[in-house]
């Protein structure tokens, strides 16, 4: 392998030098979000994706043997209740899911007759 060799990266274009704002920005200079930046924070659709969510919920499984397997109750619970909280995603994604399927079902019955 030559460790001498330069890497040439490719520059991106640079759209502007500056933060996008959530919305319009008041008199006083403060924005609309009230110091609160979690109103605008977004997932990407990570906890849309009922396969991502199973992942993710799997691990914090994993997570919480190993902890109990070294001697941790403590973080073993923690990391129990993160995939509780998964689990309870997951459940509401296939309800979700499931009713779409249904009401596909139905109304595919409904336009064959």
């Amino acid at each position: 392998m030559n460790n001498n060799r330069r890497r040439n990266f490719r520059l991106r274009p640079q759209k502007n030098n500056f933060r996008r704002r959530s919305g319009p920005i008041n008199p006083n200079g403060t924005n609309n979000l009230n110091g609160n930046g979690n109103l605008n924070f977004n997932r990407n659709g990570s906890m849309n994706n009922i396969h991502n969510v199973e992942k993710t919920m799997q691990k914090y499984q994993q997570l919480a043997k190993d902890a109990q397997s070294n001697g941790d109750p403590v973080l073993s619970q923690n990391y129990l209740q993160h995939a509780d909280h998964y689990l309870r995603r997951y459940n509401e994604l296939n309800e979700k899911r499931e009713g779409f399927s249904d009401k596909a079902i139905t109304e595919e019955k409904s336009i064959s007759k």
